[in-house]
Order: structure tokens, then sequence, then C-alpha cells
């Protein structure tokens, strides 16, 4: 018999369509998908719609209050347009948000699984370096590895999946630790099935659900993070913008143009907030405990 075809499998989460019944129930989740979506797409599309890129300065316009004339939101200290640097500022935000979930999730998986399925001596020594790493804050080994990087995207991103991941690997972890003498698993492996096979077919599926409810909340964070760096100086760098340069930029107009700094920080209150949300409705449509009816 061939490992592929073990089908004694869990199935510890509810089906898709009953998952996205009690989903759209949750309607701060639903709520948050809205915005979300709201800020993907004008910060995708919104800035060809305008007719001032983020860059274009015009001194004559400095520091014009919002709704004033063709600036709608108004202009910053070089008259550059506040709208298109928040919609590109939120491509840069919400794409390292992403792409720093998505590399944390994949070390944190491959450390959770191995050190879950194995056990013995090579779990507890990963365990024991997830659990050394996470005694660290998080802010200060980030800023600790950003100063011996060249600020930009793409260290942006990778510093910030660098201090991510440890949550992921003890979720994943537990999720495997406790499915691996699971029926399922045992006649996989009495059928010659390889660790591999096991861990990454049989094992990991059916641990999805708190994954990915610690992937939506992990983008919150990255894009926290994101805005911490860059609003110190560490993150991406003038001239393209985020909101957390944006931030950081306007921190000495608060009192004369409190409005640069205000339009960033609801954006990243909206995204981080929303993110969480779709995270609490995720929890509550995969938890297999649920009356679904």
């Amino acid at each position: 018999m061939q490992a592929a075809s073990v089908s004694a499998e869990p199935t510890p989460v509810a089906s898709t369509n009953t998952a996205w019944r009690r989903f759209r129930r949750h309607r701060l989740a639903m709520a948050g998908t809205a915005t979300i979506l709201v800020l993907a797409l004008g910060s995708v599309f919104g800035p060809f719609l305008l007719p001032f890129d983020d860059t274009h300065i015009d001194i004559l316009q400095r520091f014009a209050p919002p709704l004033s004339g063709v600036h709608v939101l108004g202009t910053d200290e070089l008259g550059r347009d506040i709208l298109a640097r928040l919609m590109m500022g939120g491509r840069i935000s919400l794409a390292i948000g992403f792409l720093a979930m998505a590399v944390a999730m994949a070390i944190g998986i491959a450390v959770g699984v191995v050190a879950g399925f194995y056990g013995g001596w090579l779990g507890s020594a990963l365990m024991r370096f997830v659990d050394a790493v996470l005694c660290f804050p998080a802010i200060f080994l980030l800023l600790a590895l950003a100063a011996l990087t060249e600020p930009g995207i793409v260290a942006t991103t990778l510093l910030i999946a660098a201090t991510s991941w440890m949550n992921v690997a003890r979720i994943v972890e537990a999720q495997i630790r406790s499915l691996r003498e699971r029926d399922f698993a045992v006649a996989a492996r009495s059928v010659g099935a390889s660790n591999l096979y096991i861990m990454f077919r049989s094992l990991l599926p059916n641990a999805m659900a708190p994954i990915v409810v610690a992937a939506t909340l992990n983008v919150a964070k990255a894009i926290l993070l994101e805005s911490y760096i860059s609003f110190l100086g560490y993150g991406i760098q003038p001239p393209a913008s985020s909101w957390g340069n944006m931030l950081n930029n306007a921190q000495i107009y608060l009192t004369s143009a409190p409005w640069l700094a205000l339009l960033p920080g609801i954006a990243i209150t909206l995204a981080v907030t929303s993110f969480n949300f779709i995270g609490d409705g995720l929890r509550d449509a995969l938890d297999p405990r649920l009356d679904i009816n």
C-alpha cells in the first residue's frame, strides 16, 4: 500500500461552508475585512486616480490643511499631497506586513513541525532556542538588528520576520505534538510513509486552524513593527513613503500641522485593528468546539 493512500485523517475543523457562515456572523471580523479591502484597493489603484504623485513637490502649497482645494487630505512640509503619500505608503506598509508574515510563518512552521514531530533532545533544543529568543523584547531585538543592516524594504521585511516567527513555532509544536500519536499518524507510519509525508501531508493540514489565526495576527504585528522602526529612522527611507516614516517626518509639526501625524496614525490603527478583528473571527469560525447549527 502506498503512503498516499492513507486517508484515515481527522477533520478537526469545520467544513468550509460552516466556517464561512460562522465568520460572516462575526460583525467585527466582517468590518475588518471590508476595511482591509478598502485600504488594499486604495493603496494599489488609488495613486492612478490622483492628479499628483507622492513625490510631487509644490512649495506654494506647503502645509495646506485637509479639504483645501485639490489636496483632499492636505499637504506636508514640502507641499506633497498627503493622500498620495498615504496610498503609496500603504503599498509598502501592507506589502511588508504580508511578506514578513509569510517568511515568519515559513520559519515558525518548519521549526515547530520538526520539534513537535521528533521531540526528544532535538525538539527540546529547538524549543529552548525559541524560548531564548523570546526572552529579548521584540522591539529592542529588532532595533539591534536594524542597526547592523542597510535600511530598505527587503531588509525591513526580513528583520521583522526574524523577530516574529517564535510564537508561530510554539503554536505549531504544540499542535504537532498533540497529533503525532493519533490513529491517522500511526496508520501512515505503519504503511511506510516517510517522516516528511507524515509531517507535512498528514499532521500539518490538521493543525492549520490556529496557524491561520496566527498568520492573520502576524500581519498586524508586522505593520506595527514596520511603523516602529521607520518612526525611529531605521526602516523605510525617504523619498519612499510608509506609514511609519510619515509619522517620523511629522513629529516636529505636531502643534503646527497635526494632520501630518494624525492621518498615517489613523491608517495604522485601522489596519492593525482590522487584522486583529479578522483573527478573532477566524478563531471563532475554525473552532470545532463551537455549535455548528
